[in-house]
């Protein structure tokens, strides 16, 4: 079994390895310190199992997560210090976790479940990740910033400087500026998480930073125009320019 150990703290990585050092059908197969030097890892290295901690500075280990793709992430051990609430998530989606700090009683257990996820039901496993994903999302007041893959590195974006998002199939298409990003959400999730006054959709395959917005002008349809401070213009449907108008009269 191949494992990646990550952690931003060097004495908690120490840890799980000398943990790890006794079991014979261990290979670990490297040590993060920091989430974006995981999601390379995992990428490149494709381990079996991760060891994750969940609370890192600039990247956390949900983060990694929805960076890496729950289709292509490995099985994991989340290594946390959260509260109560928060263990009753992962233990109804997660492989298992470790709150710290843990004894070699519960190391042992942590890699036993594993190790059966392993061997019974990888396919689960995604769909376990996706769940707690979900979760840990829908807790969020609202959405600041995205993770984006682009030409090869990865980066965040602050979802104040997005001008519009547009349905991209499983994709949405992210537009700042002269720029554009797909990143691997659907319209109506990306929806439900940003703020309601500040983002509105204006068609169905359409969402708009009201604060991008210069005008809205008559069109020829008899719908309306949404002219943005960019230059760019979208067509929207009477169906959402009540919401719009309401807002930008705010």
């Amino acid at each position: 079994m191949r494992v990646l150990i990550v952690d931003d703290e060097p004495i908690a990585r120490r840890g799980v390895r000398l943990q790890l050092e006794g079991e014979r059908d261990v290979e670990i197969v490297g040590e993060c310190a920091n989430g974006l030097e995981a999601v390379t890892a995992i990428q490149e290295r494709a381990p079996d199992l991760v060891f994750l901690d969940v609370q890192m500075p600039e990247m956390d280990g949900f983060e990694v997560i929805e960076a890496v793709g729950v289709e292509r992430m490995p099985a994991v051990v989340f290594v946390t210090a959260y509260d109560t609430y928060a263990i009753r998530a992962f233990d109804v989606h997660a492989v298992d976790y470790l709150l710290k700090p843990f004894d070699r009683d519960r190391f042992r257990q942590a890699l036993h479940h594993a190790r059966s996820h392993l061997g019974a039901v990888p396919r689960n496993l995604s769909e376990q990740l996706r769940a707690l994903l979900d979760a840990h999302l829908a807790g969020r007041k609202h959405l600041e910033r995205l993770v984006v893959k682009s030409a090869g590195r990865i980066f965040f974006l602050d979802v104040a400087d997005v001008d519009w998002i547009e349905a991209a199939d499983n994709y949405a298409e992210l537009h700042v500026g002269k720029q554009s990003h797909l990143v691997r959400h659907t319209l109506a999730s990306l929806e439900a998480r940003l703020d309601p006054e500040r983002f509105v959709r204006i068609r169905h395959s359409t969402i708009v930073n009201v604060r991008k917005v210069k005008e809205l002008r008559p069109s020829s349809t008899g719908e309306f125009d949404v002219v943005l401070l960019s230059g760019t213009v979208l067509e929207s449907s009477r169906r959402y320019r009540k919401r719009l108008a309401a807002i930008l009269e705010d």
